[in-house]
C-alpha cells in the first residue's frame, strides 16, 4: 500500500493536516510495519531546547496511525491509550527514525509498538497502543 510513496515528504501526501505539519519521509513499508523520518525542527523542542515530550508523542502516534492504515482494512483506527517511556533527549536539527509495527491484528483491535532512535541509531523512545478499529 504505500511501496510507492517510499522517498517522499508527508507535507506532499498525507491526508493528515498533523501528517504534513511533521512532514516525516517514509523510508521503509510493508504491510503492518513502516519506517519514517523526522527531522527535529525549533517548533517541535520545549525551552531546554530539545524536542518537547508532546512533539514526540505525536511522531509516535502519527506513525502508528499510518501503520494500522497499512492493513487496508474499512474503517479507521483510534488509540485508546499509547503509553510511551521516554529514554533519551531528542535534539534539534537531527532526523529521528521512528519505525512502527502492529503486533497484533484483531478483528476490531489492534495493538502496535513504536520505537524513536536518534541519527546514532540510539533509542530514545518507546511506545505501545492499542486501537480500536471504528466505522468514522
Amino acid at each position: 500500500m504505500f511501496k510507492d510513496l517510499i522517498g517522499k515528504e508527508s507535507k506532499d501526501i498525507s491526508p493528515s493536516p498533523f501528517g504534513r505539519w511533521l512532514n516525516g519521509k517514509l523510508i521503509d513499508a510493508e504491510t503492518g510495519k513502516l519506517t519514517i523520518e523526522f527531522l527535529v525542527r525549533e517548533e517541535m523542542t520545549n525551552p531546554a531546547g530539545i524536542m518537547h515530550g508532546g512533539a514526540i508523542a505525536g511522531l509516535i502516534d502519527e506513525v502508528i496511525g499510518m501503520t494500522t492504515f497499512s492493513l487496508g482494512k474499512t474503517g479507521f483506527y483510534v488509540a485508546i491509550n499509547l503509553n510511551i517511556d521516554f529514554l533519551r533527549p531528542g535534539k534539534l536539527g537531527e532526523k529521528l527514525k521512528v519505525i512502527a509495527e502492529v503486533i497484533r491484528d484483531g478483528r476490531t483491535m489492534a495493538h502496535a509498538e513504536c520505537k524513536v532512535f536518534n541519527e546514532e541509531g540510539k533509542l530514545i523512545a518507546k511506545a505501545a497502543s492499542n486501537l480500536a478499529l471504528t466505522k468514522l
